[in-house]
């Protein structure tokens, strides 16, 4: 562990001292690399996020806990021609990098994005490695770039996170302002880091967005908060559609593997995903709904009998808005519901309120956020959680 950070630190000391730098803004890179025939550019950034969290689960004590709950180096540029542009991210806290097993070499996990984006033919970008695939909204937002302090349990359940493959981006104008994002993907479709080949089939998604008010200032449908302050209403409409052929794991390409005595359980997995996001004058709503299904979600070995483990199928909702003051105070709300299919997971449905407020200082790369929820599980426990975090992005 210390000998990988050691080699990390010593590489990004290297490039500085062997380059010329152009220091940018607090909150735009550490610095930028430039060749000296500009056939390629580098910038460096890093950000760090710290968490204290506090429980009260119902009739239980109180249980509190402070981490660093992410620590990024990120790397990105263009290499031989703008056309080509690439982006390199890794995660050094314990949170970041857990998840090791035998599937991942039982090495750290690392690398979140290991991309190469080539802008192939005018709108058309061809998205090739280890990247986020276009699942819902809340997911593809940046962890640095969220309106609470952390992501919603619809996310944490549903969630088709990153995953190694290929990927076509491509956009098209149909009027002055109306706008339609399509992306297309197909990867491995067992999660990020695998090191041990595809043990099912493959994943193949599809996402389909509609902008009728035009693009976002700023990238904004994809970042929490109305930060820019849209001057007049702008909408972002999607729906995605993910299908995982002979899946292995109880969450599509997430979640644990379903062993069996012939070595995996496989079943086909689909999941739906449709959001919206609406900004306007300091104020954003985010809407998503998840849905997710399986040809036979409970886990058999080669005689019938059963394993003990089934895939997660059933439905969630999210519902969040908040306003932002001109003194850039925001308050926020969240609302989401889980339902999970009781008769095949055994887990009640679950109702989590949460209210936030931030302080963004230099937007969201240097700010602080709060938020208080309380969870309410049918036939489980209750559960009430504070949380305060602090932000800072190089």
């Amino acid at each position: 562990m210390k000998l990988k950070l050691f080699v990390v630190a010593f590489f990004v000391l290297l490039i500085m001292n062997a380059q010329e730098t152009n220091a940018p803004k607090f909150g735009k890179g550490i610095f930028n690399l430039v060749g000296q025939d500009s056939s390629w550019t580098m910038k460096i950034a890093a950000r760090m996020q710290f968490l204290a969290v506090s429980t009260w689960p119902e009739g239980q004590k109180n249980e509190s806990d402070f981490s660093i709950r992410r620590a990024r180096l990120k790397f990105d540029g263009f290499a031989y021609s703008p056309k080509l542009e690439y982006k390199l991210e890794l995660g050094l806290s314990n949170n970041d990098i857990s998840g090791a097993s035998e599937f991942t070499s039982n090495a750290p996990r690392y690398i979140f994005d290991a991309v190469i984006k080539w802008n192939f033919y005018e709108n058309f970008v061809l998205w090739v490695g280890q990247t986020k695939l276009p699942g819902n909204r809340e997911r593809v937002i940046s962890s640095g770039n969220m309106q609470m302090v952390d992501r919603s349990l619809l996310n944490s359940r549903f969630n088709i996170d990153r995953d190694m493959g290929l990927q076509v981006h491509h956009k098209i104008k149909l009027s002055e302002k109306f706008v339609i994002q399509e992306v297309i993907a197909i990867s491995q479709g067992e999660g990020r880091n695998i090191t041990t080949g595809n043990l099912g089939g493959h994943e193949f998604t599809a996402r389909l967005e509609l902008l009728p008010f035009g693009e976002f200032e700023g990238e904004g449908d994809y970042s929490g908060s109305d930060l820019k302050r849209e001057e007049n209403p702008k909408l972002s409409l999607a729906a995605t559609y993910d299908y995982n052929n002979n899946a292995v794991k109880t969450r599509s390409n997430q979640g644990s593997y379903m062993a069996n005595d012939i070595g995996f359980y496989e079943t086909n997995i689909s999941t739906v995903f449709i959001d919206a996001m609406l900004k306007y004058q300091g104020f954003s709503l985010m809407a998503e709904y998840a849905d997710r299904n399986a040809d036979d979600p409970i886990a058999k070995n080669s005689d019938g009998t059963l394993t003990g483990d089934e895939v997660q199928v059933g439905n969630g909702l999210n519902l969040q808005a908040g306003y932002l003051f001109k003194s850039n105070w925001e308050v926020s709300g969240r609302y989401t519901n889980i339902a999970l299919d009781e008769t095949i997971t055994g887990k009640g449905a679950e109702n989590q309120y949460t209210l936030g407020v931030s302080k963004y200082i230099v937007g969201h790369k240097l700010k602080v956020q709060t938020d208080i929820s309380h969870l309410e599980v049918t036939n489980g426990t209750n559960e009430l959680m504070y949380r305060l975090q602090f932000d800072i992005h190089f």
